[in-house]
């Protein structure tokens, strides 16, 4: 086990390496002047002047690029200060460090992406359960037919239905907000229950069909069916055996579902105008503000590889099969 996470946690920093390579020089290399873009229209020459002195854009692009990788281990300086590590540069548009303004949209995402996470988890495993125990009966019947409805809406067009019903024309809910959760709890989670909702509904559906799909599967199976034959309750053969090797090809799903939220859920943000990771990166990217972008990226990337980590360890505590090696 220790030798596995040594090895996944050196490719992670090579992948982190490559990543911030190809962002950098995809990003620096294109024919714009970044120190105007900082500077804004009507800049006088001298001002664009001191301000790529002040990025370090007049120094090679080599020099450049070592300077923005060792300042997101080690920290970097600029004329406006000390920027400490994980440095991600300096924003052109605002100013201010790009790592800052990514942790001060983390925890509307980290909030969004919690919330839903456990409302259709709940849901979609218990829905897809309750079928595959009542293979052919009505019930599952029911509840896949209506994972297949669901599964073809998208937050872009649910969203605007809920606010519509439940905000502009019956006024049962308020617009959704963010409120932190260390500060009020309770209006935490009254202001984000919209976006959960919908995005339950539409990870719902997905979950409850692979859920039933991998269950029949599982009960399938040599050992499931040796404890079967060997006299043991229906109940606990259910759980104690298909389940619990049910949940691989989900866990699988649910790490790439779960990076992809935490990185920026961009729709879902938009849908509900909440100033998350999400809509910090499409307005970085409409302001041409390529530090935030990269850093954005830079962001989700680690998630995604720590995330894919995560998940390979847990293939080994639910099924005792697995070994990592």
């Amino acid at each position: 086990m220790l030798q596995f996470l040594v090895r996944r946690l050196i490719g992670a920093v090579v992948i982190m390496f490559l990543i911030g390579a190809f962002t950098f020089f995809l990003f620096y290399t294109i024919p714009q002047d970044f120190a105007e873009l900082s500077c804004g229209k009507n800049c006088s020459p001298e001002n664009i002047a001191v301000i790529r002195e002040n990025l370090g854009l007049d120094k090679p692009i080599t020099a450049q690029f070592w300077e923005f990788m060792t300042g997101i281990v080690a920290g970097r300086d600029f004329a406006q200060g000390h920027c400490s590590a994980p440095c991600l540069g300096m924003s052109f548009d605002s100013g201010e460090f790009v790592w800052d303004s990514i942790m001060d949209r983390f925890p509307l995402t980290l909030s969004l992406t919690v919330g839903g996470l456990v409302i259709f988890l709940i849901l979609g495993l218990g829905s897809g359960l309750l079928a595959a125990w009542k293979r052919g009966t009505a019930a599952d019947k029911l509840v896949s037919g209506a994972s297949i409805v669901l599964s073809s809406f998208q937050i872009y067009f649910l969203g605007p239905i809920v606010l519509g019903i439940l905000v502009y024309q019956s006024g049962i809910m308020d617009n959704p907000s963010y409120k932190p959760f260390t500060e009020n709890p309770v209006t935490w989670a009254i202001g984000l229950l919209i976006p959960w909702l919908v995005m339950a509904t539409i990870f719902t559906a997905q979950y409850t069909r692979m859920s039933r799909s991998t269950m029949i599967e599982q009960l399938q199976e040599e050992h499931v069916r040796t404890a079967r034959a060997k006299g043991m309750k229906q109940r606990y053969v259910f759980f104690r055996y298909a389940w619990r090797g049910s949940l691989i090809p989900i866990v699988t799903i649910l790490g790439m579902d779960l990076s992809a939220l935490l990185s920026g859920a961009v729709v879902t943000e938009f849908t509900f105008d909440l100033a998350g990771i999400g809509r910090l990166a499409v307005d970085s990217s409409l302001t041409k503000d390529l530090p935030v972008t990269m850093g954005v990226m830079l962001f989700g990337a680690f998630f995604i590889l720590l995330l894919n980590i995560l998940v390979d360890l847990a293939y080994a505590y639910i099924d005792p099969r697995v070994r990592l090696s």
